[in-house]
C-alpha cells in the first residue's frame, strides 16, 4: 500500500485491468435543497454533493449470494474483503476473478472462487434455508456466532500517542466524507501512527471490508499495524479485525458488550471512544506501551 494519502475512490475497475462495464455509478451526486434558518423567515435554495448509496450484488460462480447497500467505490476491494471476513474464502488465492458490472440501478460483483470454496458456500446456504430472522439471531453462544478463528498472537506494541497521531491525520484523508459528510472510514496504520491506507463507505462494515480487501490484495502483514475506524465497534467489526489478523482496533465511538467479550476471547486489543485527548482501553493492554 502507498504512503499516507487517500487511496483512489473512482468507480472500481476490474482487478483484471479495464473496467468490466460502462455506466457504473459515481460516488457522489448533486442534490438541491432548501436551507431553513432558525431566525430568518423564508428559505434559501442551494445544491451540493451527496453520497451515493447503491445495491451491490455479490454473485459467486453465477450464484447470487447477497445484496449489500454500499458506496460504489473500490468494489473489487469490497468483494475480496467481504469474501474473506465472511469466511467464504480462506485466502485471496481462492478468489480467481472479479468483474464489476452495472446492473440496473445497482452493481453486480461477479466473483469467481475455487471449487472448494464454492462447495462450502452452497452447503452453508442450504443450512440457512428455513431460518427466520437475520444476523446473529438464534445463536446460543459466542462460539456459535464466531467462526473457528485462531487467537491473535501478534507481539505488536503501540503507544497511545501513535493512535492519537492517526486520529489527527485521518480527516484529511477522507476525501469523499469531506465532500458529503456521510461516509465512514477504516484506516490501517503503522505502529508509529502513520496511515498507509484508507477506505470509505456509507456503511461502517463495508469500509472495513474494503480496507481488509486491499490489505489482502497488496499482501500487507496485518499483524504489523493497527486499524482505526470512524464508527462504533460492534461485534461484527471486532470479528472482522480478528478474521483479518489485525491485533489492535481503535474506534472513535463506543463498543458493544459482545464486541468486548469477543476481543477478550481472541486477544484483540480494543480501544474505543478515541478522542484527541483520551481513549478507553477495553482489552489487550499488553500491546500498549506507556
Amino acid at each position: 500500500m502507498t504512503a499516507a494519502r487517500p487511496l483512489e475512490t473512482k468507480p472500481a475497475p476490474s482487478p483484471c485491468g479495464e473496467s468490466a462495464g460502462a455506466g457504473l455509478p459515481q460516488p457522489t451526486a448533486e442534490a438541491a435543497y432548501q436551507l431553513l434558518r432558525r431566525d430568518t423567515a423564508g428559505a434559501e435554495s442551494h445544491a451540493e454533493p451527496v453520497a451515493e448509496e447503491v445495491p451491490v450484488a455479490m454473485v459467486y460462480n453465477g450464484l447470487s449470494h447477497v445484496v449489500m447497500m454500499a458506496s460504489p467505490t473500490d468494489l473489487e476491494d469490497f468483494a475480496l474483503g467481504f469474501s474473506l471476513t465472511e469466511g467464504i474464502i480462506d485466502s485471496k488465492s481462492e478468489l480467481t476473478d472479479c468483474e464489476i458490472h452495472a446492473a440496473g440501478e445497482g452493481v453486480e460483483a461477479r466473483i469467481e472462487i475455487s471449487a472448494r470454496a464454492f462447495f462450502r458456500l452452497k452447503e452453508h446456504r442450504r443450512a440457512l434455508q428455513g431460518r427466520t430472522g437475520c444476523g446473529l439471531c438464534g445463536v446460543e453462544s459466542l462460539d456459535q456466532a464466531l467462526r473457528d478463528l485462531p487467537k491473535l498472537n501478534s507481539e505488536l506494541r503501540v503507544r497511545p500517542q501513535a493512535i492519537h497521531r492517526a486520529l489527527d491525520a485521518l480527516p484529511a484523508l477522507q476525501g469523499l466524507n469531506r465532500i458529503t459528510h456521510a461516509l465512514h472510514a477504516a484506516a490501517f496504520c503503522t505502529p508509529d501512527g502513520e496511515i498507509v491506507g484508507v477506505r470509505e463507505d456509507v456503511g461502517r462494515h463495508n469500509a472495513f471490508d474494503k480496507l481488509i480487501g486491499t490489505l489482502a490484495k497488496d499482501e500487507v502483514d496485518t499483524g504489523s499495524g493497527f486499524a482505526l475506524i470512524t464508527s462504533r465497534c460492534s461485534f461484527e467489526m471486532a470479528q472482522k479485525a480478528v478474521s483479518a489478523g489485525i491485533p489492535v482496533l481503535a474506534a472513535v465511538s463506543a463498543p458493544t458488550h459482545l464486541a468486548i467479550k469477543l476481543a477478550r476471547s481472541y486477544d484483540l486489543t480494543l480501544l474505543a471512544l478515541a478522542r484527541s485527548d483520551s481513549m478507553k482501553l477495553f482489552s489487550g493492554a499488553r500491546r500498549l506501551q506507556p
